[in-house]
């Protein structure tokens, strides 16, 4: 359910610095089309790729985690520097935030916050409702085991579809969780957070105090774990695990739930399907970047100073970031003008002249040589096709 890690990295990335300049004032990068006259052509800059609904996070996690993180100690300073997690965007319900800034999040939060009980914290935040329709799915149903199962193929409500939720039910209920984070202390807490809170919407969801059969962790024995042997009420809790499950007796598991609403549980998965089909992913931060260096290129002023203002980052940061994100400037100012070269001649309404200056080129000759370089071809050619 409910947790992130994440792969990706989230702030943005580029390798180098700006495209060598040319001696023309007024275009600074003019010479990165030129200064391919020993690359070998053909090779046009890798397609944008999309950011699908796939490798996002809810709102509400996102909010949830960070608050946490927040009445941990973390800075407010450090909390803004991190992508989508700003109360404007946090606000909509529909928005999806990329799942690499929920594992930002997290590592802040181990952070500031290593022992056990991190995880703990985010769980004690969350009562019945926080995670809004997920919570109810996970608890209404005839049993805890039917609501789960329910349940699971929605899991992408709240975070990644790569995020597993595992259930088997053979008897005994085990929930497992799969994160895809790697460092090993924001598995940690990650994992600490998702079994304490399928414990939580258990106790919720039965209207009784219930004890899971065991606990097991993957992560190593910490030095003390009183915490959490006070949180899931038991001393069967295992570590060095090969999974991070939390297993509930058949008794709990099967025991009718005391507010099963069939009607409500229509509409709740009724509007699930919706929420999963309406989300939209908020642009990302190389998105983001890409936006501003566009419109810098549309307005003439395509210089690493500019695009980094329009981001409000310093120019240094914004190298950091790109490189981060395993790109750099001149290939995305490559990019992007290999994306509207090829717009602006299959339109054909304006001569390669027009084109070459629109796009900060010294001349029509520098286009041309550029256009060979990513596609082997001219522009007339590319133009006709």
């Amino acid at each position: 359910m409910a947790t992130g890690r994440s792969a990706g990295r989230d702030a943005l990335a580029t390798h180098r610095s700006a495209a060598p300049s040319d001696n023309t004032a007024d275009r600074p990068f003019a010479d990165a089309a030129r200064s391919d006259r020993s690359t070998p052509p053909p090779s046009a800059p890798r397609s944008i790729p999309v950011s699908p609904i796939d490798s996002t996070a809810s709102t509400h996690l996102i909010r949830l985690v960070r608050d946490t993180a927040r009445r941990a100690g973390v800075g407010d300073d450090k909390l803004a520097a991190i992508h989508g997690t700003d109360d404007a965007i946090l606000a909509g319900e529909l928005n999806r935030i990329p799942l690499s800034s929920l594992v930002q999040l997290w590592g802040l939060l181990a952070q500031a916050q290593p022992e056990p009980g991190a995880g703990l914290a985010v769980v004690d935040a969350a009562p019945l409702g926080t995670l809004t329709t997920w919570d109810y799915l996970v608890t209404n149903g005839p049993t805890l085991a039917a609501a789960l199962r329910s349940a699971q193929p929605y899991h992408r409500l709240v975070t990644a579809a790569a995020e597993g939720f595992d259930l088997t039910h053979d008897g005994d209920l085990t929930v497992g969780f799969r994160t895809t984070a790697g460092d090993p202390a924001i598995v940690a807490v990650v994992n600490e957070y998702v079994l304490a809170y399928y414990l939580r919407r258990a106790r919720e969801a039965t209207g009784r105090h219930v004890i899971p059969a065991r606990v097991a962790f993957s992560r190593a024995a910490p030095s003390k774990h009183d915490v959490l042997r006070d949180a899931f009420g038991t001393d069967r809790i295992e570590f060095d695990a090969p999974a991070d499950t939390i297993t509930f007796t058949a008794a709990d598991a099967t025991a009718a739930l005391p507010r099963a609403d069939p009607m409500l549980a229509d509409l709740l998965r009724s509007h699930a399907d919706l929420v999963l089909a309406t989300a939209r992913t908020i642009p990302g931060p190389l998105e983001a970047f890409r936006g501003a260096l566009a419109a810098a290129i549309a307005t003439g002023d395509a210089s690493l100073a500019t695009v980094a203002r329009r981001l409000a980052v310093s120019p240094r940061t914004l190298q950091r970031q790109l490189a981060e994100h395993g790109t750099s400037w001149r290939a995305e100012y490559d990019l992007v003008r290999y994306e509207q070269a090829k717009t602006l001649l299959a339109e054909g309404h304006l001569t390669t002249s027009v084109i070459a200056d629109r796009l900060g080129f010294t001349d029509d000759r520098a286009l041309r040589k550029a256009v060979h370089r990513w596609t082997g071809t001219s522009p007339t050619n590319l133009r006709t096709s």
